[in-house]
This record gives structure tokens, C-alpha cells and sequence, in this order.
């Protein structure tokens, strides 16, 4: 005979996400509101992208994707947090560019990101844009490149932060150029901006969103974009990679869960995402906010996360960048 107790240990012996019980759990999955992690405060463009795919999913799911602004040491207490949930498909976390860079920046990270969160799905890649002030005689990536080459130590280098995608946008050029410039970092690229068109730094490689409309107005002059293939919303500037030879660096964006999320809900949520990415309104609001929509499985967004985390240590260990 099966006592209740002997059916709960079969049930505990059997592998839940392999099991006809998660299918279940999955078909009725979300049952509550979901956790949805951002590493930054409110109000940026990586809370807007979040809120943006939290609305539409809620939508379809009639559940909350209730956002979760976690900032703070340059987005790893958010991460840290998803790492720690439980992996039961109710916390997850907006995969941003610095979960690959800050996986060999920060010397004592208490997780691996690679290892300990299971990829779901894609969103968009976004291009930062390289970019000059009036005062910068350069209307192309190769004039630039003499420039700086001819003014040894008087172009500077703006970012929104140390170890930030726009400083290492700039380190990365540095290091296929040969290029030297003095990077000066700012508390966000506001302040940077302001600096640039003032004329006391010369270059950024800012996220497109909040330099975009700068460069529409003229008062900054684009020479170039970060993703391998030009911008849809800057089509007659070209991609840095066009003169620089194998540039690419591009701000991969994305949705992440604690590493043992029942695989038949990461499939659900996969679906979920992939069809809001077909949409023509978010595909529309995607590009505004400065690319275009990925569709991908999550195998495929875990090679694509394995390929900029090995990218960006190659530009941290050659800028000797290093957070204790």
C-alpha cells in the first residue's frame, strides 16, 4: 500500500522540472506576482526597459510583474539577491551589461554570475555612440584617431562611471587603436553630458537613449556607433567596427532567474517574452529606446552572455581595472 508519507518521499525523489507535476505547475505558472529585480534606482533607461517588459508580461500572464529597484554597488546587490531566491519562477532579474563586466571587475563578487543564473530570454541589444564636442576638429572615426594620436594627453574621456559599458566602450577603443586618452568618470552620464558640451571633455561613448537627442539637436557630433551593424535610429552614422577592426560593444540586455528555475517555466516565460518581441508596438517602443528586439531561446542567451562576459575581461585586464 502507498501511504500518503511514501508518496511524498516518490514525489520528493523525483526531479521536478523532468516530472508530469512541473508541466502542471508550469501550465498554472505565474499563480502570484512575480519579483521582477533591477539592479539601479527608478527612472533610468534599464528600469524603463523593465517596467516596459513587466507591464506587457502581466498582461498576457494576469499576474504582477511587480518591479523591485535593488541598486547599489554597481548592480550586484540586485543580482546577489536573484542568485539567493528561491528558484521557484517567482524572482527574477533584468540581465544588464554590467553582470558581465562586473564578473571580472569586482574582485570578491559572493556569486558567478554565468554559473548561478539560469538565462530566459533576450530583449534588445543597444549601441552606445561615440561621440565629440564642437570643439573636436574629427568628422570621422579615422580623423579622430589621428587626433588623438597628434594631441598626446589633451583629449579626455568622459563616462557615467568607472567600469560602467561607456568607460569600457572607451577602454576597448583605446586598446584597438592604440589611442590614449584620460578617462574622467562622472556620477551618471548627465553630469558627463553637461561637461561635454561645455567643452571640458572632448569624447563619450554614451548609451544612445540619453545622448541621442544631442546629437539630433547638433550641439555633439556622432562618429560612430558600438554595435557591429549601423543603427536604425542613427543610419547615416557608421559602426566604430567599420574602420576599427573587430569593435563591437553593444549593451546586451535580457532576463535572468536563480540558476535551478523549473525548466518548463523558463520555457513559459521564454514564449511570453519572444512573442512581446514580435509585437509591432514593442518593437516600436524597443527601437526608441535604442534597439532592436532580439528573439532568442535561452540556450542561445546563455552563449550570448558567456561571449560578453568573455569579452568585456579581455577590455578589463588590459585597462587594469580591478574593484576590491
Amino acid at each position: 500500500m502507498i501511504t500518503r508519507r511514501s508518496a511524498l518521499g516518490l514525489l520528493a525523489a523525483t526531479p521536478l522540472a523532468a516530472s508530469p507535476l512541473s508541466k502542471a505547475f508550469a501550465s498554472d505558472y505565474p499563480s502570484r506576482p512575480v519579483k521582477f529585480v533591477v539592479g539601479y534606482p527608478p527612472g533610468g533607461a534599464t528600469d524603463i526597459l523593465a517596467r516596459l517588459i513587466g507591464q506587457r508580461l502581466s498582461e498576457r500572464l494576469g499576474q504582477q510583474f511587480v518591479i523591485e529597484n535593488k541598486p547599489g554597488a554597481g548592480n550586484n546587490i540586485g543580482t546577489e539577491s536573484v542568485v539567493n531566491a528561491e528558484p521557484d519562477g517567482y524572482t527574477v532579474l533584468l540581465v544588464n551589461p554590467a553582470n558581465y563586466i562586473n564578473s571580472t571587475l569586482y574582485a570578491n563578487l559572493k556569486f558567478n554570475f554565468v554559473r548561478d543564473i539560469a538565462p530566459i530570454a533576450a530583449f534588445q541589444r543597444v549601441p552606445n555612440v561615440m561621440t565629440v564636442n564642437k570643439d573636436v576638429p574629427a568628422k570621422t572615426v579615422a580623423e579622430f584617431i589621428d587626433y588623438v594620436k597628434a594631441n598626446p594627453g589633451k583629449v579626455n574621456m568622459a563616462s557615467s562611471g568607472n567600469g560602467t559599458s561607456v568607460h569600457l566602450s572607451g577602454e576597448m577603443f583605446m586598446a584597438l587603436t592604440g589611442c590614449k586618452m584620460q578617462h574622467v568618470p562622472y556620477r551618471g552620464a548627465a553630469p558627463a553630458i553637461t561637461d561635454m558640451l561645455g567643452g571640458q571633455v572632448q569624447v563619450i561613448f554614451d548609451n544612445m537613449p540619453s545622448i541621442i537627442q544631442h546629437i539630433r539637436s547638433g550641439s555633439l557630433r556622432a562618429l560612430g556607433v558600438t554595435t557591429a551593424q549601423r543603427s536604425p535610429q542613427l543610419p547615416d552614422v557608421p559602426a566604430i567596427g567599420e574602420t576599427v577592426k573587430g569593435y563591437e560593444a553593444s549593451a546586451l540586455f535580457g532576463m535572468g532567474a536563480p540558476k535551478n528555475m523549473p525548466k518548463d517555466m523558463i520555457a513559459k516565460l521564454n514564449n511570453e517574452v519572444n512573442t512581446l518581441m514580435k509585437e509591432p508596438d514593442m518593437t516600436k517602443r524597443l527601437v526608441e529606446l535604442g534597439g532592436d528586439p532580439l528573439v532568442l531561446t535561452p540556450e542561445a542567451f546563455g552563449q550570448e552572455i558567456e561571449a560578453e562576459t568573455a569579452k568585456w575581461k579581455k577590455v578589463v585586464e588590459f585597462a587594469g581595472l580591478k574593484v576590491e
